[in-house]
């Protein structure tokens, strides 16, 4: 587990007021589903009858037309901590323009062009359906096309899921998510990336991005109320 370190007094104003504004409305996506008795989690799994490790959740993902975001929930871990983990993706005809995928000279076939797609983090969830973490994987993971950590941070800003499948709130609450820990799942991207070339010097007779040894690049700690707590010092000393 790594700690992430963030200095919120290095962040812009601009950021902090965008990250003060996320969290608000994570409060307001939790406040709304307490009040039937509902949860992030049990709002993804609902009315897909029995659940199985490894499904995708809700069946065929979720996926914005408009945005090209996308996301699914699943479990296959054995953290004793964990109850299953989203998946966030951006596909090619929602990233910037300019982008292209990483060069590859391994033997594994890729999606190209449009039907590329970038993973941009995993949500661990713990069993009352709120988040405990955030994490980078390998490529194989999840079959993405492989982009450049600073390439995905870029994209970062292009993630939304606007409309109500299979939740309105678990959507408005991915979304945020990715706003209000976004420095966590920056300095994630980074380390992925590190750690590629690390494990690539120490491996050479092996494609790493398919090196079934190597499937998280790294892991952090995340607690909603902290960061928000966080975030607001932040810009409280900004007025100083």
């Amino acid at each position: 587990m790594k700690k992430d370190n963030i200095n919120f007094t290095t962040l812009s104003r601009t950021q902090l007021e965008h990250m003060a504004e996320a969290g608000a409305q994570i409060i307001e996506c939790y406040r709304v589903l307490q009040k039937g008795g509902l949860n992030i989690v049990g709002e993804v799994l609902k009315g897909q009858g029995k659940f199985y490790e490894l499904e995708h959740y809700p069946k065929d993902d979720v996926f914005d037309a408009e945005t090209h975001s996308q996301y699914y929930y699943h479990a296959h871990r054995t953290d004793a901590d964990e109850n299953g983990h989203f998946h966030t993706f951006l596909r090619q005809p929602g990233m910037p323009a300019g982008i292209s995928p990483a060069p590859y000279i391994g033997n594994e076939l890729r999606a190209e062009e449009k039907d590329a797609l970038s993973h941009l983090t995993g949500i661990s969830m713990d069993a009352y359906g709120f988040p405990i973490g955030l994490f980078a994987t390998n490529r194989w993971v999840t079959a993405e096309t492989w982009y450049k950590a600073e390439d995905v941070i870029a994209m970062l800003d292009y993630f939304k899921v606007d409309h109500a499948f299979p939740s309105w709130p678990v959507n408005l609450w991915i979304s945020a998510m990715l706003v209000l820990f976004r420095p966590q799942v920056e300095v994630l991207l980074r380390q992925r990336d590190q750690i590629i070339v690390e494990w690539e010097r120490k491996r050479q007779d092996i494609d790493v991005f398919e090196d079934r040894k190597l499937e998280l690049t790294g892991y952090i700690a995340i607690a909603v109320e902290q960061q928000i707590k966080d975030v607001v010092a932040a810009l409280e000393s900004s007025n100083a």
